[in-house]
């Protein structure tokens, strides 16, 4: 039967004839979709209009007064179990004869057993309805004419807007606290297992609260992806309705299946998959549209103290730099001006890093201009694309916004194709509460707490991301991962030790807690087996932290006291079947030519000797040339490689830091020894420093330049904390990621030679020359530095003696540490 057969039915017959086509439609095969909501809609108002045509015919034909359509309804969208929201609209006339016509109009729905949400109001009944409840002013947005009089009907619509963007500034605010208590209710869609369609965050609510922005003109949702998204969902609703027989908006476990099947879809699975994928889309759209919701609202609120102070002009934003391409504006993460994506690879990374630790959103713009524009990475990465990927991992809770804005994109999938697998897959587990990708950015954001407790954070936060990757494929998702692992580690460019190290992490990452809980710790074999498998200390001590990292974002389920003590005890029995004679200092090779002819040159002029080289790194592989054939990418820079050879004196770490801080340059690794001068030299010691170091923005500065504030930093006419002061004054601190504090420990036995004293901290302007100041103000002598910055992390080992060139005494060395550990937790 075609659709016009289905409203002569319905036509001919009256209530039993709308039934029966009514059922035929829903029942029709071949309808489904938006065809058939607006078939259900279209054949709804030719009842209703019909019923309307009787009624005033019976009351004498009464003039002012119509039958208008609200909400969903209005907006002709029926689901088969969708109420019908009618407002029956009138000038004030006769009230028996409204109310007489009402009647005749709602009994018919109700014995058809039709769920029905009616009022009956005069035009400024319904403004000042609509003035008091959100709700009702949001479902008279969609306000359709039916039957009657079209003129009443157009001029309430024409009020009804006009009255909601006169009060858009008042009434916004207060959708998007009714947005969030929702949400706080009801959950995220896009994770839940049985979620709710309409009221979860991501739902058909939230898509109803982004059309009533666009309708203030204040601001507008990002339009590509959302309509369809919208529609899968209230495609999945329609069948939860035909499936069930009833208006229920949650997705239960049991019913899943059968929704799939009507969808025509392979599995329950596949169903959850859509609506996380369009809850996402929904989500994103909405933080978006509030974030550009408030900034207009605070722009409009100082706008007039501005003019008035500008004598009427209008200031330019300010963009304050974060990064190289990459400033902040109005409160986002946006590109400079300069910023070229299509010939910066690394810029997604870097403005995504930038902007987790400002604990600021990406722009749409900025994420949309580099996903259209910047060209894939070399393989391996270049070593900044790496940091740039664990600084974004290490940076906590920021970290999860600004990986969903890179999704939404597809920026993740073309740095992570095996990332495609896992995104929005569900996981039909009661322990776990979010997706398999939501739970991997979790973990690292848990991770990113334990960053302290190891000495590879890097290694770390990448594990966190990549220990459940193999869940996209059948078999063992650790064992799948661990092949998957070994792939991305060495695409991404670790070198082999590390990639075994991180295969090794996912691979085994359930392994401490399996141990823990179902074997017997007092057999020696359980201990040695794990001992086996971690190899090092170092394993172990990721592996602790990756283990409860992983449990806390399972959810709260997955972790207790009682299983971290459990973990805890079977990680010390296993470090101590590791036990075995502490590494010494390294032994540093032998001088090369280039850097004893600096320390003899430092030596015989008195003052600092520098030598600046650029450092490159050539790609792997070939890369394609744009042609379809093979081209060989440009090396790419690593930085560059500084070497400073001083007389030994007080003070050379901190003068040589505090000046590189000075000059905006970031440490990414240093070294500093003593040299003895060879043979055929007077005899004399020459402190030699080899950094690796990159400019924050901009250029490098001249190596004359260098050597002329070190000179004056040494002499102290330089005063560098002063400087760096001043520098901090005038770029207060954001309310960025909150790290964890700073961990100052002595490492015993490490050395015969010296104390070794470990600085594992959040890595900041200055903060080199902070501990190399703590270090000369406790009157102690560096004899060696090992210096790492790993992502955001600075992960550093200073061999130190005291004057008479003897290991420090255990409280001496406790001391020290403890107050350096102050002085930098002063600083947090």
């Amino acid at each position: 039967m075609t659709g016009t057969d289905v409203h002569k039915e319905a036509e001919d017959s009256g209530p039993g004839g709308y039934a029966a086509a009514r059922l035929r439609l829903l029942t029709e095969g071949t309808r489904s979709g938006p065809p058939r909501r607006a078939a259900l809609a279209s054949l709804t108002d030719d009842w209703l209009t019909g019923l309307f045509d009787a009624a005033a015919a019976a009351a004498g034909g009464p003039r002012g007064i119509s039958l208008v359509a609200v909400g969903g309804y209005g907006r002709g969208e029926l689901s088969p179990r969708s109420d019908l929201d009618l407002l029956l609209l009138h000038e004030g006339g006769d009230p028996g004869a409204v109310a007489a016509l009402a009647d005749r109009l709602w009994y018919p729905v109700w014995d058809l057993g039709l769920a029905l949400d009616h009022s009956v109001r005069t035009p400024a009944e319904a403004r000042r309805t609509a003035a008091d409840d959100l709700k009702a002013q949001l479902g008279l947005l969609d306000a359709r004419h039916l039957a009657g009089d079209s003129a009443l009907t157009a001029a309430l619509r024409t009020a009804v807007l006009a009255d909601w963007r006169n009060q858009a500034p008042r009434r916004l605010p207060e959708l998007r606290e009714l947005c969030a208590e929702r949400a706080e209710r009801q959950g995220e869609l896009q994770y839940l297992l049985e979620p709710d369609l309409k009221e979860a965050r991501g739902g058909l609510r939230d898509a109803t609260a982004l059309r009533a922005v666009a309708a203030s003109w204040l601001a507008d949702a990002p339009r590509e992806g959302l309509a369809d998204a919208r529609r899968r969902l209230l495609d999945v609703r329609d069948a939860l309705h035909l499936t069930t027989g009833r208006a229920t908006d949650r997705l239960s476990l049991q019913e899943q299946d059968q929704v799939a099947a009507e969808l025509g879809l392979l599995d329950a699975d596949t169903l959850l998959r859509q609506v996380y994928e369009s809850a996402r889309v929904i989500s994103y759209a909405g933080d978006v549209t509030w974030r550009e919701v408030g900034r207009v609202l605070r722009a409009r609120a100082v706008r007039p103290r501005l003019r008035a102070m500008l004598g009427g002009g209008r200031p330019a934003p300010e963009r304050s730099p974060l990064a190289e391409g990459v400033v902040e504006q109005d409160g986002e993460v946006v590109l400079a001006r300069t910023a070229r994506p299509e010939r910066d690879p690394v810029l997604p990374l870097r403005a995504a890093a930038a902007a987790a630790q400002a604990g600021l959103p990406l722009s749409l713009h900025a994420v949309r201009r580099m996903a259209a524009t910047v060209r894939p990475l070399a393989t391996p990465w270049p070593a900044e694309a790496r940091e740039q990927l664990v600084t974004l991992l290490g940076s906590g809770r920021p970290t999860v916004e600004v990986w969903e804005a890179l999704e939404a994109e597809g920026l993740v999938s073309g740095l992570l194709p095996d990332w495609e697998r896992v995104r929005c897959r569900p996981q039909r587990n009661a322990v776990h509460v979010w997706t398999v990708d939501r739970h991997l950015i979790e973990t690292a954001v848990r991770a990113s707490a334990f960053t302290r407790r190891v000495s590879r954070p890097d290694l770390l936060l990448v594990a966190a991301l990549l220990h459940d990757i193999g869940k996209g494929w059948p078999g063992d998702h650790s064992v799948a991962g661990e092949i998957i692992a070994r792939d991305v580690a060495a695409r991404i460019g670790f070198d082999r030790a590390d990639t075994h190290v991180l295969a090794t992490l996912v691979r085994h990452h359930l392994l401490l807690v399996e141990t823990a809980t179902r074997r017997d710790l007092e057999d020696p074999a359980t201990v040695h087996s794990v001992a086996r498998v971690v190899g090092t200390h170092s394993t172990l001590e990721l592996l602790h932290a990756l283990t409860e990292a992983d449990a806390l974002a399972t959810g709260p389920a997955a972790w207790s006291t009682w299983r971290g003590s459990l973990v805890a005890d079977l990680v010390r029995r296993v470090s101590a079947a590791l036990a075995g004679d502490h590494p010494d200092e390294p032994e540093p090779g032998a001088p090369g030519a280039e850097h004893e002819r600096l320390a003899v040159e430092a030596f015989r002029t008195g003052g600092p000797v520098l030598s600046l080289r650029p450092q490159t790194e050539p790609p792997a592989r070939p890369e394609p040339d744009g042609e379809g054939g093979s081209g060989t990418a440009e090396p790419e820079p690593l930085g560059v490689e500084l070497v400073v050879a001083v007389p030994d004196q007080p003070g050379v770490l901190p003068c040589v830091a505090g000046v590189l801080a000075v000059h905006r340059l970031t440490v990414r690794t240093a070294e500093l020894r003593a040299l003895e001068l060879p043979a055929g030299v007077d005899e004399g010691s020459v402190l030699l420093l080899n950094w690796r170091v990159a400019a924050e923005y901009g250029s490098l500065p001249q190596a004359a330049r260098l050597r002329a504030d070190l000179v004056r930093a040494l002499d102290g006419s330089l005063d560098v904390a002063s400087r760096l002061a001043e520098r901090d004054a005038a770029y207060p601190r954001r309310r960025g990621v909150v790290a964890p504090p700073p961990r100052v420990t002595v490492a015993p036995a490490a050395s015969r030679h010296a104390t070794v004293i470990e600085v594992r901290a959040q890595d900041a302007p200055g903060l080199l020359f902070r501990i190399g100041q703590a270090l000369e103000d406790a009157k102690v002598r560096v004899r060696s530095a090992h210096v790492s910055t790993l992502g955001a992390n600075a992960v550093d080992a200073f061999y130190v003696t005291g004057p008479a060139g003897a290991p420090l005494p255990p409280e001496e060395a406790a001391t020290v540490a403890r107050r350096l550990e102050d002085t930098l937790r002063a600083r947090t």
